[in-house]
């Protein structure tokens, strides 16, 4: 009898079939003596839609809600559909015994499977594959200790009930919300509280005041001191005039009343989970969460060289401690050969701060695999993404940062100075990142809540100094500045925000942003979030339950106590049903009014009524914003000074791949308007754009010949 395995993805799968000796390569299979490999393509089962269930509720309606099946229903997906059938039909063979999910380790990747089974009928055997990289030493340990799939049975009932749920809230709240206003005003149980958070900090912002303050420092030549009313006091001085008063008041000397000199260390970062990493990658590489999850994926599946990425976990665990000597041996290579090097030369120091089994949760924190690394087959961004991930790893084991800080109190009749001083005694884990200008602590980035960075006095050499010892004030200076307000979320800080209120998981966090995103809820401009109009009328009519960080975080922790065995399923879905009727009826009974921020001076042909502005995919369309009428047209084309030689109109402006074009919709003519090099366009690329918009019509020959001789002429032949 043969073993079943069904991996997530084509590429996972190719690789476990070439460890596993598969080598007959059949169109959704491959086969070998003791194993049939095959694949999901993600999800290729997922939860029935509401006019499966009854055809009415293809047609959106306030009466038909709320929507509360007894059962939900599962469903074959359109689009993959000729992969789930290959899979059932493997799933009957009479030469499989037993199925071995290979799917992604963690929630999701159990539902991908357990959904496939379930739709099959599998009553066979089952054990799970649960490895942490994609390397061959991993399969193969893997499928030496493979697991009882019973095992991961609360794992998939939290899984479960985490798609239920988000059915359940999201349909019900935006068919609500959307029939309502008659507008796509879309909810959910965890981009709602994220949107709302943004609002928040939107409103601190426009409520903001900006008021002037001061600051006066005392110049002593070597160092300068900042005026402070009493220890504790932050040094600012909100009257010009007092603070000018000061000012005159610093002359002559000023005496040296305390001095204090600290040993003070700095511990090495922890390693990376995934929203860490995505912090990182966003305040380092300008990187979105999106990119960073693409592109570690990548590292991950195709390259192998860091660990399983949807980790929530800093920690690694005891039984790693053996691998990581050959974890540094492998990427002592290039510009990290000195640091990987130095550590090699004598045991590794692996404190409770890297190794801790009890704060590991399903996967160990991202750290680099023992595979081999060939820098020049990475591309750029994920050059840069491995670069973040084997520094982290690296410092790891370098010990602490440590310097002195001398801090000293000097007071000049009755004002008291204060200056810090700082001597580096050894960079200890700073120096695997002495080569990175812009590289911050966690510690010196921190943000508070309101966004602001805490108010540090810089760092500087001090002289040699003593206790009574008088110095002579050079001059004083006046520094007139002006409270900020709150600043905005950037990826990094709203991830630290998500995480800190419980709000999604590593896996989704990147995903909510980009729906917060793609629904024209939320703007990013410069690397910073903000709400649209939308978003900000969409905060202002969902129910104030549902905008609530606390209840979602809420609903997590019970899925997390779902899969550690530890919850109650039935009674979770009973309390998610309940909500979801409770704001259906709340959403009903509202009185307010939605006002489209993205209204034209367009009319709709059809009904007259204003049309709406939208993006896509294929650029900026033009809707009506009665969502039963669904008119639709693309927005108005940009036109070029540019005529068309054969009617002598305007010619419109579009983007192709070959770069920016003229066209004229009527005659087909095309004309490049220069590429990336401001040279002409090359005869191959005016050949492709003719083909591309032509419509397929057929030329006539004198039109064809005029192209041809145009074409000939540009290419220079």
């Amino acid at each position: 009898m043969k073993s079943l395995v069904l991996a997530e993805k084509p590429s996972v799968a190719k690789e476990i079939a070439r460890v596993l000796g598969c080598g007959q390569k059949h169109k959704s299979h491959m086969e070998g003596p003791k194993y049939v490999v095959t694949w999901a393509l993600g999800h290729l089962v997922t939860l029935a839609e509401p006019e499966e269930y009854d055809p009415k509720y293809k047609t959106w309606n306030l009466e038909d809600l709320p929507l509360l099946p007894r059962k939900m229903n599962l469903k074959v997906m359109k689009e993959t559909s000729h992969q789930f059938r290959a899979v059932a039909q493997l799933c009957k063979r009479q030469d499989i015994g037993e199925l071995i999910i290979a799917t992604d380790a963690g929630r999701e990747g159990e539902l991908v499977a357990r959904w496939i089974m379930e739709l099959v009928h599998w009553r066979k055997p089952f054990k799970r594959l649960w490895i942490s990289s994609q390397t061959d030493k991993a399969i193969k340990d893997g499928f030496g200790q493979l697991k009882p799939g019973k095992d991961y049975d609360n794992l998939y009932a939290s899984a479960v009930c985490r798609a239920e749920a988000d059915w359940l809230i999201g349909l019900n709240v935006t068919r609500a919300l959307t029939t309502k206003y008659n507008a796509q005003l879309a909810a959910g149980r965890v981009q709602t509280p994220t949107l709302s958070m943004l609002m928040a900090r939107e409103e601190d912002i426009q409520k903001f005041v900006s008021q002037p303050y001061w600051n006066v420092f005392a110049d002593f030549g070597g160092f300068s001191a900042v005026w402070r009313e009493q220890e504790q006091h932050d040094g600012r001085l909100w009257d010009g005039a007092e603070a000018e008063k000061v000012a005159g008041r610093l002359k002559g000397e000023a005496r040296v009343e305390k001095l204090k000199t600290a040993e003070k260390q700095e511990p090495h970062p922890q390693a990376y989970d995934l929203t860490e990493l995505q912090r990182d990658a966003n305040k380092r590489l300008g990187f979105s969460a999106k990119q960073t999850s693409n592109v570690l994926q990548k590292l991950y599946e195709q390259h192998k060289l860091v660990t399983y990425p949807r980790t929530d976990s800093r920690y690694l665990s005891s039984d790693m401690t053996g691998t990581l000597k050959g974890r540094l041996e492998s990427i002592a290579v290039g510009p990290y050969a000195a640091a990987a090097r130095k550590l090699l030369r004598a045991p590794l120091n692996v404190t409770k701060r890297i190794v801790d089994d009890s704060k590991v949760t399903d996967h160990h924190a991202i750290i680099p695999t023992d595979q081999f690394v060939n820098l020049s087959a990475l591309s750029s961004d994920e050059r840069k993404l491995y670069d973040l991930i084997v520094k982290r790893f690296i410092a790891l084991f370098y010990g602490p940062y440590r310097y002195d800080e001398t801090s000293v109190v000097l007071t000049a009749g009755k004002d008291r100075l204060y200056a810090k001083g700082k001597i580096e005694k050894d960079k200890g884990w700073r120096e695997v990142y002495q080569s990175d200008q812009a590289f911050v602590s966690d510690e010196e980035e921190d943000e508070d809540g309101s966004g602001q960075k805490a108010d540090r006095q810089p760092a500087q050499l001090l002289p040699p100094l003593n206790v009574g010892q008088t110095l002579p004030i050079r001059q004083s200076k006046l520094r007139e500045l002006r409270t900020l307000p709150p600043a905005r979320f950037t990826e990094a800080t709203l991830l630290t925000q998500m995480e800190k209120h419980g709000l999604g998981t590593p896996a989704t966090r990147a995903d909510i942003i980009e729906k917060l995103l793609s629904t024209d809820t939320i703007t990013r401009t410069q690397n910073r979030l903000m709400p649209t109009g939308k978003g900000k009328q969409l905060v202002e009519l969902v129910v104030d339950e549902l905008k609530s960080p606390a209840l979602t975080a809420k609903w997590e922790q019970e899925l997390e106590r779902i899969a550690k065995g530890k919850g109650d399923p039935a009674s979770f879905m009973k309390n998610i049903r309940e909500q979801a009727a409770k704001w259906v009826s709340e959403v009903i009974a509202v009185t307010k009014e939605y006002k489209p921020h993205n209204v034209t001076h367009s009319r709709c042909p059809e009904c007259q009524k204003p049309l709406l502005e939208v993006k896509g995919k294929r650029g900026k369309s033009l809707v009506c914003q009665d969502r039963e009428c669904g008119y639709r047209r693309a927005a108005e084309p940009v036109l070029s000074n540019k005529r068309c030689p054969q009617c002598h109109k305007k010619m419109e402006i579009r983007d192709g791949k070959a770069g920016k074009f003229a066209q004229c919709r009527p005659c087909n003519v095309i004309e490049m308007l220069g590429d990336k090099q401001g040279g002409r366009a090359g005869g191959r690329q005016n050949k492709k754009l003719i083909e591309q918009y032509s419509d397929n019509a057929v030329l006539s020959n004198s039109l064809a010949d005029k192209l041809k001789a145009a074409l000939e002429k540009q290419s220079g032949k």
